[in-house]
């Protein structure tokens, strides 16, 4: 891929999805109260963006969203917050006045991180249709673009016979869409919307998924190039020798089944550089989720994460 395909390396935006699972022991107010820690703890160092991640039928705590966000953002300054919605196990028309209704809550900007969904379990708890449901995600955001526009949508797919909400948001909401297969990223760029990676990926495959997407975004001449984000699994350590050590838990528990050069532990310099790097690549929003399973650990990582941003806004 040309690099003058790439926007020229700045300071990246950096954020946090809070982790919202926890384990069956856990209880419920305890865990619901680590995430609002865990987004507390965001604010207090000055990050960029707030995200909640989406799962359903789980067997152990997983607090939605929606309603979380919603008791989050009374308390969010930062410039973007968000929520990721899996959309084929979500009806649109629902979607668009959930979220249009949390863009009206706050003054940040309001993003949509857009996810297909995988695993038939969730799409069958859901009477969600598994075999259509790349079908039924386009559709889905072209069904929000609409509503959101306060247009009055008829769809065949969706069973949607002239919707219309209100409030509609006070200014477009971005979407930003996570894809990995080549027929997914072509998606992102024949639609028009940003490209949010996988926190899987490892740097080569990070840099052949770019480059696969910016190709398609040229043949396209549509999508938002200018803007891509990625995911990291992070833990920003207070010292080389707690980083090596939780390497080697991380890599014999496997963690996640994310392979370990896609993981970033290490000091605030070590992480500062990984930054930097991933920023060299073209990506221009990094959302980190706190790897570590200790709440009071996964908490002094997000402070020492409000540094690296510190140091790199500093530059």
């Amino acid at each position: 891929m040309n690099n003058a395909a790439l926007p020229k390396t700045a300071i990246p935006s950096i954020g946090i999805s809070v982790r919202s699972s926890y384990g069956r022991m856990t209880d419920p107010r305890t865990g619901a109260q680590q995430v609002i820690d865990r987004a507390a703890a965001a604010e207090a160092s000055k990050l960029d963006s707030l995200f909640l991640g989406d799962h359903h039928a789980t067997l152990t705590p997983y607090y939605q969203n929606i309603p979380m966000m919603g008791r989050l953002l009374g308390n969010w300054s930062g410039s973007t917050c968000g929520v990721l919605v899996l959309l084929p196990l979500w009806h649109p028309v629902l979607v668009a006045e959930m979220l249009s209704t949390l863009a009206s809550i706050t003054s940040s900007r309001f993003v949509l991180q857009a996810g297909i969904g995988y695993g038939k379990k969730q799409f069958s708890a859901l009477s969600a249709d598994y075999e259509r449901r790349g079908e039924r995600f386009e559709q889905a955001l072209n069904i929000l673009k609409a509503l959101w526009s306060g247009e009055i949508v008829t769809n065949e797919l969706w069973e949607v016979e002239r919707a219309v909400i209100s409030p509609t948001p006070s200014e477009p909401i971005p979407i930003w869409i996570g894809a990995t297969a080549p027929v997914a990223l072509k998606r992102v760029a024949r639609m028009g919307h940003s490209w949010l990676a996988d926190p899987g990926l490892t740097k080569p495959d990070l840099l052949l998924k770019r480059d696969l997407y910016l190709a398609e975004c040229e043949a396209q001449g549509s999508c938002h190039a200018s803007q891509m984000a990625v995911r990291r699994d992070v833990h920003v350590a207070g010292s080389r020798r707690e980083a090596d050590s939780l390497k080697v838990d991380i890599e014999s528990s496997l963690y996640r089944g994310i392979d370990p050069e896609a993981l970033v532990i290490g000091t605030i310099d070590q992480v500062e550089r990984y930054f930097m790097d991933l920023a060299e690549m073209g990506f221009t929003d990094i959302i980190t989720r706190h790897l570590h399973p200790d709440q009071s650990s996964a908490i002094r990582s997000i402070e020492r994460l409000g540094l690296v941003h510190e140091n790199l806004n500093a530059r």
